[in-house]
């Protein structure tokens, strides 16, 4: 096993990713190791957008769906409040919000989860490209 599977598989462990009855268990398996080779080939410091694209590339790399900036509706008591555009949403499962920041992490999953109570989605990834150590937060919209 080389040295990226290991290092994701051992944060996959940690984080109970790899537990049994996960939502999208094994398409989100696939996206954190996207993510941990986008990580491992650009380190931290760089802009979002060249996180989403290097991402992206690793996803079509990896034959894995998604669409960018796609145009969600957000509702409250069933009447439409406005738009959300996600970074990415994988395969119309998955919402993922890119950051690269270094403090504030709390807030973005809030955020992430305000975005799955507006819409259809259950699972969000927040990744956080902007430490020494890339941070992925499975967060789940437990009401539906």
């Amino acid at each position: 096993m080389n040295n990226e599977k290991r290092l994701a598989l051992n944060s996959l462990k940690q984080s109970g990713e790899t537990g049994v009855g996960l939502l999208y268990e094994d398409l989100t398996y696939k996206i954190r190791g996207c993510i941990f080779t986008v990580y491992n080939t650009l380190g931290f410091g760089h802009k979002e957008v060249i996180y989403q694209n290097a991402l992206e590339s690793e996803l079509v790399k990896n034959h894995i769906r998604y669409e960018s900036q796609k145009v969600l509706e957000v509702y409250h008591n069933n009447k439409r409040m406005g738009i959300y555009k996600p970074d990415l949403v994988i395969e119309d499962k998955i919402i993922i919000e890119i950051k690269a920041a270094e403090f504030n992490i709390k807030r973005f999953e809030m955020q992430v989860l305000s975005y799955l109570k507006g819409s259809k989605y259950k699972l969000g990834l927040l990744v956080n490209f902007g430490k020494e150590e890339v941070y992925i937060k499975r967060l789940v919209d437990s009401h539906k």
